[in-house]
């Protein structure tokens, strides 16, 4: 694992309809590793996730800025598929990308960004393809039927696999590597008892 000085924080994107189950495993244990993580709302404002849990965003989304952050993550949401109110956080992630910034997001946010134009010339995967075809967008022979997928500082997953997420994460960022990586996957994608001994020798 990194060492934790200077490091800049993660940025979750939290808004009304937020996924609860898709980032808990990437953002526990981005915390763990000595990430602060920072919620980015649209505005102050309370927002309430599909599970009824209210979180107050630490900052409105106009004040991110990508210098300031090492990643920002995109979760999905019923709103991502029910007009634009999500739209400005595509943009954000535009701005993210354009500097050099990773973005990470799962689900619905990968909608999102196909109706950015993110998709259309990166490697890319999500719920199935056919849900992405739905945005119009031009990306569709770099679709991938994988878990997660990686391409540049872009991840990529669909609902079900919120534990290949952050293991892409934690690749990208150099949190976990090689051996460990992959134990902490088998641990807790396929509850893998030996993985645990892995863990153990790695300190973690």
């Amino acid at each position: 694992m990194n060492g934790t000085t200077s490091r800049k924080p993660v940025h979750l994107a939290v808004y009304d309809t937020f996924a609860d189950w898709e980032t808990g495993h990437t953002t526990a244990y981005l915390a763990r590793a000595g990430y602060e993580i920072r919620t980015v709302g649209p505005d102050r404002e309370l927002v309430k996730t599909i599970g009824g849990v209210r979180i107050q965003p630490d900052l409105a989304l106009d004040d991110l800025r990508p210098e300031d952050s090492s990643l920002l993550i995109l979760t999905g949401a019923d709103l991502w598929d029910t007009g634009d109110d999500l739209a400005p956080f595509a943009r954000k992630a535009r701005a993210f990308l354009d500097a050099g910034v990773p973005v990470a997001a799962i689900c619905g946010a990968t909608a999102g960004l196909a109706r950015e134009g993110l998709l259309d010339d990166r490697n890319h995967t999500s719920a199935i393809s056919f849900y992405l075809a739905a945005t119009g967008y031009k990306g569709g022979e770099r679709y991938a039927d994988a878990d997660a997928v990686t391409d540049g500082g872009l991840i990529t997953a669909g609902p079900t696999e919120p534990v290949a997420f952050a293991r892409e994460v934690f690749r990208l960022l150099g949190v976990y590597e090689g051996e460990v990586l992959d134990a902490w996957y088998r641990l807790f994608h396929d509850s893998d008892p030996e993985a645990y001994a892995v863990l153990e020798a790695a300190g973690q």
